[in-house]
């Protein structure tokens, strides 16, 4: 009975040992995917047109988000955020007397391909928390007033790419040998030129810059290899 425990033991560590340990090993890919959203601060632009103040807010917008990190070594990764196209409603506040209106003025879709480098904290634990800081480079397409808001003089709105900074804090949980659900949450820096265009311009007519600086929340299921 004693030889049978002891063998029982020897058993029970050797498989112990055989197991897959979760480590984020040198040469590591991470596939992730799943939903994000897109969370703009309030208030990204404010101009007068010469008699009223107008507020330019960008709603938030949802989409599946897509991405990929490669391990360097145990701590460090090169991370690429990839995603389907996000919509965004575009609203207009105007001060009327005491009060203000809001109303949809126009629509828009954007892409925000990141790329970062991050650093792992725990690389040896079943939940491995990271930080990363990278540059953005969000694109826009669609953008186009409603047809409320079109007129015979101005029917065209656009807005520029944008580049800049983006900050990540993030997580992975362990649920199976190589698959994680991951939680991530990043702050990135977009600031974009908006213009009007149509028959009363030759060209664009700037209104100015459009803050975006969205917090973006996502929710990922991921598989490494």
């Amino acid at each position: 009975m004693k030889i049978s425990k002891q063998l029982l033991v020897a058993a029970g560590l050797l498989a112990l040992a055989a197991a897959p340990a979760f480590a984020y090993e040198p040469g590591t890919f991470v596939l992730r995917g799943g939903v994000g959203t897109v969370d703009p601060k309030s208030e990204n632009l404010t101009f007068t047109d010469g008699i009223d103040e107008i507020c330019v807010s960008v709603d938030k917008g949802t989409s599946m988000t897509l991405g990929g990190t490669y391990m360097i070594n145990e701590r460090w990764a090169f991370d690429v955020l990839a995603a389907l196209p996000f919509k965004h409603d575009i609203d207009a506040t105007i001060d009327v007397g005491a009060g203000s209106e809001t109303m949809k003025i126009a629509e828009t879709k954007q892409l925000p391909p990141t790329f970062s480098f991050q650093y792992h904290f725990s690389p040896d634990s079943d939940f491995q928390p990271y930080m990363g800081l990278g540059m953005n480079w969000t694109t826009f397409s669609g953008t186009k007033f409603v047809p409320d808001m079109i007129d015979e003089e101005v029917d065209k709105l656009y807005i520029d790419d944008s580049f800049g900074v983006a900050a990540q804090l993030g997580g992975d949980w362990k649920v199976g040998d190589r698959t994680v659900v991951n939680i991530d949450v990043r702050w990135i820096d977009i600031g974009s030129d908006i213009s009007i265009g149509g028959p009363a311009f030759s060209g664009k007519e700037k209104l100015g810059e459009i803050e975006i600086d969205p917090w973006v929340y996502s929710l990922n299921l991921g598989y490494r290899f």
